[in-house]
């Protein structure tokens, strides 16, 4: 191994796609509690994007961004017991991830089933376990429920379409092109409206006027004043993503005005902290996925060495399901 060089992309200071440079350093050394893992597949996902612009500040530069990947383990340093050279693991929430090889704590890893493949987990690991937090743990869907999810036919959108009428839901997608809507439908919603135009009263014809319980908003500043006037009385607005930037100076006044409402700004990380909340969340995912419940869809494939063009592709809005890193 110590032959070996490391491929990984690295961000020296924030900015745009280009900060985003191909380097080569030496293969890392597991520590205590750690494993050395051979990277097959690296997810892409909007987060990584807000970190290497400054959106989110990395502890230090220079950095590798990425959050989650698939592969085999090749080591492991001393303390680990429960994991070994060759099993296929995967992660979700650790940075570090656009690398060929990565050391990463042993305790942030779940074990892959035989029938789920390291690319198929690099597109479903952090999206799967978002859309478990959302639909289970943030707000805990009923069957008969309306919601409605924007963005429905990106990477976590199509698994809360379909994970949510799996649950019995009736899911509203939100896309922005007709295309997307037909995607968002075969995944499970009930109806789609392609864009954000008038929004509350499309919703309010839909919904008889109930309106609606919960609204999963990842598109973010302007989306979410259309995304309060959705919601029923003591509706809870989950605001989870910032696609067109965050939200900012909110008045909590508004959330009475609205009819008492709630508003939360959930993180994953704080869902899967805990090695047994993981594990619990992960098995949950791996579940369903099995069941066939979901079908997460690989909508590109970029080489490691072409980070920036995939930054670009998922920041032109012009992508579909999920996007991986082939190191």
């Amino acid at each position: 191994m110590s032959d070996e060089t490391n491929t990984v992309i690295r961000v020296h200071e924030t900015g745009g796609p280009d900060v985003l440079k191909v380097e080569n350093l030496p293969v890392p050394t597991p520590g205590a509690g750690e494993v050395l893992l051979r990277q097959e597949a690296i997810g892409v996902n909007f987060i990584d994007t807000y970190f290497r612009s400054g959106l989110y500040k990395f502890p230090s530069l220079p950095a590798i961004p990425g959050m989650e990947g698939a592969g085999v383990i090749e080591a492991v340093g001393p303390d680990v017991t429960d994991l070994k050279p060759g099993m296929r693991v995967a992660y979700a929430g650790v940075r570090g991830g656009y690398a060929q090889y990565r050391t990463i704590a042993a305790d942030r890893l779940v074990v892959l089933p035989e029938n789920v493949s390291c690319e198929t987990a690099a597109a479903v690991t952090l999206r799967g376990l978002s859309a478990h937090m959302l639909l289970r743990q943030v707000y805990p869907v009923r069957k008969g429920e309306t919601i409605l999810v924007y963005a429905a036919a990106g990477g976590v959108g199509q698994l809360l379409c379909q994970w949510g009428k799996h649950l019995g839901a009736r899911v509203i997608g939100v896309t922005s092109t007709q295309q997307k809507a037909d995607l968002a439908r075969a995944c499970g919603a009930a109806e789609v409206l392609v864009g954000t135009d008038n929004l509350p009263q499309r919703v309010r014809e839909l919904t008889d006027g109930a309106m609606l319980p919960v609204v999963y908003d990842s598109i973010g500043r302007d989306t979410f004043e259309a995304s309060l006037s959705c919601l029923a009385p003591r509706g809870l607005m989950v605001s989870y993503g910032n696609a067109s930037g965050p939200v900012t100076g909110v008045d909590v006044g508004t959330l009475g005005a609205h009819g008492s409402l709630y508003l939360t700004r959930p993180s994953l990380m704080t869902y899967i902290a805990d090695k047994s909340e993981l594990q619990a969340s992960a098995a949950a995912l791996f579940s369903v996925l099995e069941q066939g419940v979901l079908r997460p869809s690989i909508g590109q494939r970029f080489a490691l060495t072409e980070a920036a063009e995939a930054h670009r592709a998922l920041e032109s809005r012009k992508t579909a399901g999920s996007t991986i890193l082939l190191p």
